[in-house]
């Protein structure tokens, strides 16, 4: 944990939305291949064949379309002014995928914000950039208005390709100070931030 704490102060990590302004830094970061297979990180906002007929240019520009929109998708990290990584953090309802999900169904009906996604630049990863992302993931909600942060990792003894583990892995979660709440399958737990309410003078905490 020590040595994770270290290679993040070397890193100097900003955080910053994704805006307009920062759009070729996204570009950038998530290169010809659009992170993954040509996702642009739009998985989770498209259903079936909507995705997987649309993947490269035609996610990007709707991924593009959002963040004109004035939208903020997610957030980015630096390094000495260069992209090294992204997170994907939006109220729940934004991700159509997650309503018809058996295993990653709503676990009650408070309003959540919902982290689905991660992306490290590969000279970057196993530095512990995604907990740096995931707690500035949830400043980024607190900022809005949010209460509940919440996440869907993958738990898995086995080492796995970085492409499967594109929703995050359950360490980095607890390291985040994410609990665990629900589980539906062995290997994919669901894991909440509560965002506590900042006492006010006219309130006592007993």
């Amino acid at each position: 944990m020590e040595e994770e704490s270290n290679l993040i102060e070397e890193l100097d990590l900003s955080f910053h939305p994704l805006t307009q302004k920062l759009w070729r830094d996204f570009e950038l970061l998530f290169g010809r291949n659009g992170a993954c297979g040509g996702c642009w990180c739009m998985y989770w906002k498209l259903r079936g064949k909507e995705f997987s007929e649309n993947t490269g240019s035609n996610a990007r520009q709707m991924q593009k379309a959002v963040v004109d929109s004035k939208i903020i998708p997610g957030l980015l990290a630096y390094s000495e002014g260069y992209p090294v990584g992204w997170i994907a953090v939006e109220p729940r309802s934004a991700y159509p995928k997650l309503a018809h999900s058996r295993v990653l169904k709503p676990v009650d009906e408070q309003e959540v914000w919902s982290i689905t996604c991660f992306f490290v630049e590969k000279k970057h990863r196993r530095k512990g950039i995604t907990v740096g992302l995931l707690k500035a993931a949830v400043e980024h909600v607190k900022a809005q208005g949010g209460k509940i942060v919440e996440g869907y990792p993958v738990d898995s003894s086995k080492n796995q390709a970085d492409a499967f583990v594109y929703t995050g892995t359950a360490s980095a979660f607890k390291k985040a100070g994410f609990i665990e709440v629900a589980r539906n399958s062995p290997t994919r737990p669901i894991f909440r931030y509560v965002i506590q309410s900042p006492i006010t003078n006219h309130e006592s905490p007993f």
